[in-house]
């Protein structure tokens, strides 16, 4: 059995990412608050935001561990909040980090271990892991720590034939994004009129690419933006 264990895929990427392993005939195992309304995914209720909530999906992951040949885990959750470098408090950062930095880290103690060769670990990061735009400080501050979480991982697990990279989504159109644009026609104009191909990112477009990576060992600790090519400025 082929098994995916994705957070966060009650929506957006995380849901098009469960999609597009089913169609390929993959278990899949959902991690998040809110169940992926996907027929045939597996879902494991929890928030990742807890300190707490890591240890409680150890007993049970344990069946689809065990019966999995190779496991693709795939760290999703996330979220985007605004804030300012000048005005974060540091309560706010520490749940930022705990959702994305530390839950990730005890997913990967939990799960690793029972990974064989083949196996793979993807972390979806942002281009926000290697630049930063105002007003989104803690977002920021996580994805850069992701990403060096996805390198320090390629060092660590070296010859145990396991890969790993980080899929970087450019503007991508999920309800999160079309909530902190709100209603605003020009603030989506802004956005599309960064791409060079002057659209937003669709959900399935990143599922795809993660898709792939989960099959390409070469790919071990790139980090890869998917983001339809950003114009700069």
């Amino acid at each position: 059995m082929n098994l995916l264990i994705v957070t966060g895929a009650s929506s957006g990427i995380g849901r098009a990412i469960a999609t597009r392993f089913l169609v390929d005939g993959w278990a899949v195992v959902n991690l998040s608050r809110r169940p992926c309304p996907e027929s045939g995914v597996e879902n494991l209720a929890c928030d990742l935001a807890e300190p707490d909530a890591v240890a409680s999906l150890d007993a049970p992951l344990q069946p689809w561990l065990a019966d999995a040949g190779r496991v693709c885990l795939v760290h999703n959750a996330s979220v985007m909040r605004s804030d300012r470098i000048d005005g974060l408090p540091s309560a706010d950062l520490r749940a930022a980090l705990e959702l994305n930095i530390l839950a990730a880290n005890g997913l990967n103690q939990l799960i690793v271990p029972r990974m064989g060769r083949g196996s793979s670990l993807i972390y979806i990061g942002s281009t926000l892991a290697e630049k930063a735009v105002p007003g989104v400080a803690s977002y920021v501050i996580a994805k850069h720590a992701l990403a060096g979480m996805m390198r320090a991982t390629c060092q660590d697990l070296a010859g145990r034939g396991i890969h790993t990279c980080m899929i970087c989504p450019g503007f991508t159109d999920t309800e999160q994004l079309r909530a902190l644009i709100g209603d605003n026609p020009d603030t989506l104009a802004a956005l599309t009129g960064l791409s060079a191909f002057d659209r937003l990112i669709e959900p399935e477009e990143i599922a795809e690419a993660v898709a792939f990576a989960a099959h390409a060992p070469v790919l071990n600790g790139a980090l890869i933006h998917a983001n339809l090519g950003q114009r700069e400025r």
